[in-house]
């Protein structure tokens, strides 16, 4: 009974959030709506902070880490613009939340932590909700996907970076392809500038869309440590 009653709570708390944190804050995409209703964030979450797992608030993972705010999440998915025959990169497992909404909405996703710790529990999460469009890689984020597993192409359709950079690392840029997006948090200070980064025909057009609050990324290519 007690397993049912979770589960009620936390339907309830996951249908409060899509109305009101998300469709209620300009959250349109059909698609990006479903992906968000169909994975437990409550998989994802530590057990003393169950209770908020659908509340629109980052919560700590461990290692000094966050898992996003719901909104945050589908607002950079939806930015996006994936469709099912898209090759995504995620610099940021993190809790592997959002690898989870991506792979809803990809072909294939390519997600790297620098923490082995938050990579493996990823893992065990996604592979015990049967995600297997996930490949999963331990090392620096910034210098992007490591080339001796890059696809054939060399390039992915869309990059997503969850942790805030100083600037666009080149590596990113480098394996976007052309037509493809990249978002993420750029900037210095406490708080960043969600950007969202188009390429065409090897040039790069810049938008902001909001201002947002991201742990560092740390690296060859992001912040010192």
């Amino acid at each position: 009974m007690r397993g049912q009653e979770n589960k009620d709570k936390f339907d309830k708390a996951k249908a409060r959030m899509l109305k009101r944190d998300l469709k209620g804050r300009g959250i349109t995409n059909e698609q990006v709506l479903k992906a968000m209703a169909e994975v437990p964030r409550e998989e994802f979450v530590p057990e003393s902070y169950l209770s908020q797992a659908y509340a629109d608030g980052p919560l700590p993972i461990g290692m000094g880490q966050t898992i996003s705010q719901p909104y945050i999440v589908a607002l950079m998915t939806q930015e996006l613009w994936i469709d099912p025959d898209c090759e995504v990169l995620e610099i940021g497992t993190g809790s592997g939340y959002q690898t989870a909404v991506l792979s809803k909405l990809a072909k294939n996703v390519y997600t790297v932590e620098r923490f082995p710790e938050l990579s493996e529990s990823a893992q065990v999460i996604l592979g015990r909700l049967g995600v297997s469009n996930v490949e999963f890689n331990v090392s620096d984020g910034s210098c992007g996907w490591p080339e001796s597993r890059l696809t054939k192409s060399g390039c992915f359709d869309r990059i997503m970076v969850t942790a805030a950079m100083p600037q666009i690392p080149k590596p990113l840029l480098k394996q976007l392809a052309n037509g493809g997006f990249l978002v993420g948090p750029v900037g210095y200070g406490g708080a960043q500038k969600l950007v969202i980064c188009e390429k065409r025909r090897d040039k790069f057009i810049e938008r902001v869309i909001c201002d947002v609050r991201f742990v560092k990324l740390f690296g060859e290519h992001g912040f010192e440590q």
